[in-house]
């Protein structure tokens, strides 16, 4: 009965002396990572509560409007439009992992199967839309009006040897109409959800030397909390390194 008793004392006194920390997570592997190192933060003092988004708008909207303090989902190129476009000033905490994007077919096995006239779909974000045409330059499939230049459209193709039909949807719809066209370049967070092995099934995927790493957002005001660096300190932990390495086998890159 003592134990019993000095257990709930311990609770109490952890609920009472806490801060919590509220962070937006796209599902695989953002919230899954935060999952991982709830158990260190509470230790810490850090209550982290993890809110899962399947979508790149609200979670920076809600931190901007501070019902939110952090996201964790996106990389600098994507923040930066984000905040040119919508007028926020929300900034990067610290940089955690890479998610290399790839181009996925049920139909082809390679990229030169691609028939004249494919129905290609990409992001429909200005940062990873421009990503995968960067993707598909770089393998040679066309060729861009600037070939580094991550806000490339559709309309800065030069060259499209197979007059391919691009189209650009919500990024976290590309798994879903993977059968219903022959090429989709999709983000590895969402491949992953949709059961695809990077690794194995992208008929092309980025290299490590990609500049996309995944980064904790939080707003200028409570970037520097201690709670928050206490969150940064545990996401770049050698636990966490382990835990990435080992759970996504590649697919999935530590950047620390």
């Amino acid at each position: 009965m003592k134990k019993l008793i000095a257990a709930f004392a311990a609770v109490a006194a952890f609920s009472a002396h806490a801060e919590t920390l509220t962070v937006a997570a796209t599902p695989v592997p953002h919230a899954e990572i935060l999952e991982f190192v709830k158990p260190a933060l509470a230790k810490e003092g850090v209550d982290l509560k993890v809110k899962v988004f399947t979508d790149y708008i609200q979670p920076n909207v809600q931190v901007a409007e501070k019902r939110l303090d952090a996201n964790f989902f996106q990389h600098q190129p994507y923040l930066d439009e984000f905040n040119k476009a919508k007028g926020t000033s929300l900034v990067a905490v610290t940089g955690v992992h890479l998610e290399p994007l790839g181009a996925y077919s049920s139909k082809y096995k390679k990229l030169e199967d691609l028939p004249s006239g494919a129905n290609v779909v990409i992001p429909n974000d200005a940062t990873n839309g421009g990503r995968a045409l960067l993707l598909l330059a770089k393998a040679g499939v066309i060729k861009l009006k600037d070939a580094t230049n991550i806000l490339s459209t559709p309309k800065d193709i030069v060259e499209n040897p197979k007059d391919l039909k691009i189209r650009e949807l919500e990024a976290a719809t590309l798994p879903r109409v993977l059968t219903q066209v022959d090429l989709a370049l999709i983000n590895t967070n969402y491949a992953l959800e949709a059961k695809l092995d990077p690794s194995k099934d992208a008929l092309v995927i980025e290299g490590n030397d990609s500049p996309y790493v995944n980064i904790l957002v939080s707003r200028a005001d409570n970037k520097d909390s201690d709670a928050m660096q206490k969150l940064a300190a545990a996401l770049h932990s050698p636990e966490v390194k382990q835990f990435i390495t080992e759970k996504y086998k590649g697919a999935i890159l530590p950047a620390f």
